[in-house]
């Protein structure tokens, strides 16, 4: 069963790798046929979709950043390892696809209604065919993220394994490729009305648009991402099968408490505090324990550290009671 699960780890970090490297290269590419049609064609939208394109080729790059120097070892500055970088990078991300995505296609937009650059589109039919390539490339790499997040979904429903899903790396890409897809057929919509109509303004305002949703995007996976830098735990399933199988030992009295945290898609740091029956003796007590760890380790790899408080039931209740009086204040303040 560890073998089995662990091998499942290691194709989650190929297939993670595989839907950046993806994404990376399909980007690179659109976005120099973008700009080509850009400057042929003249239009804010088919600008905008080139910036679009250069900053998603650039997230990609820090989510390989991410996902390599979360793989660093745990030192001594940082006893737990570096599997939260991940998250931070893919933060990073977020915060780069509204300042420069959603704030140059704003800018671009704007200021093409205020001045009238945007009129005169030359050569629309290019921008289209580039739009609809680009559609093409940009639905290959989507198809790619979510048939990786289709392996590793829990078979709940759609919205609440998307939720669960602990990899930012998968879910960037997905949401990256979502918005570039979406923001293709406004730039198509726009172009193509400012061509039969005469009135330059659309494309103008494809551009607003394309700016508004990559808002939306970068909000989106701010919220994501902060969950987990903020920490998260691994979940009610992992959580309730550590702790019935704990409860069940013959030397357990009771399980007074058990708390998992996140601190990498698959590294996990589990503590819990036991109640050991009365007369069992402590050199049993260490077996125990040695045997609770190894029990875990082998039924889910992803977790790497194991702590394990031997506390009375009655003990544990009363810190408890006293960590909630010493909160109270706090929270009146």
């Amino acid at each position: 069963m560890a073998r089995s699960t662990g091998r499942r780890q290691k194709s989650e970090d190929d297939g993670s790798k595989k839907a950046v490297y993806a994404a990376m290269f399909a980007n690179l590419a659109i976005a120099v046929t973008k700009f080509v049609a850009a400057i042929f064609s003249g239009s804010s939208s088919m600008l905008a979709e080139g910036i679009h394109s250069v900053i998603d080729t650039a997230n990609e790059g820090f989510l390989l950043l991410g996902l390599a120097r979360s793989k660093k070892p745990a030192d001594e500055k940082h006893p737990f390892g570096y599997g939260v970088e991940v998250y931070f990078w893919s933060f990073v991300v977020a915060i780069l696809i509204f300042a420069l995505g959603a704030g140059f296609s704003i800018f671009e937009g704007v200021e093409g209604l205020i001045s009238g650059e945007s009129s005169g589109l030359e050569s629309p039919l290019i921008a289209l065919i580039v739009l609809g390539l680009a559609f093409c490339i940009e639905g290959y790499s989507w198809t790619v993220a979510f048939k990786e997040f289709q392996q590793r979904r829990k078979g709940q429903s759609f919205f609440r394994d998307f939720r669960d899903l602990k990899d930012p790396s998968v879910f960037v890409v997905l949401f990256e490729d979502s918005a570039a897809c979406i923001g293709v057929v406004i730039a198509a919509i726009g172009i193509s009305l400012a061509w039969a109509t005469g009135i330059a303004a659309f494309d103008a305002v494809g551009s607003i648009l394309i700016g508004l949703l990559l808002a939306v995007t970068a909000i989106l996976l701010a919220i994501e991402t902060k969950g987990l830098l903020i920490g998260e735990s691994a979940g009610p399933e992992l959580e309730k099968t550590v702790h019935d199988g704990v409860k069940s030992h013959p030397a357990i009295e009771a399980v007074n408490e058990l708390r998992t945290l996140h601190l990498g898609p698959n590294d996990v740091l589990l503590t819990m505090s036991v109640d050991f029956k009365d007369d069992v003796p402590s050199q049993d007590i260490e077996r125990a324990v040695s045997e609770i760890e190894a029990r875990v380790r082998d039924r889910y790899p992803m977790v790497k550290r194991v702590f394990v408080e031997v506390q009375s039931r009655s003990g544990h209740a009363e810190l408890a009671r006293r960590e909630l009086r010493d909160a109270e204040p706090t929270a009146a303040r």
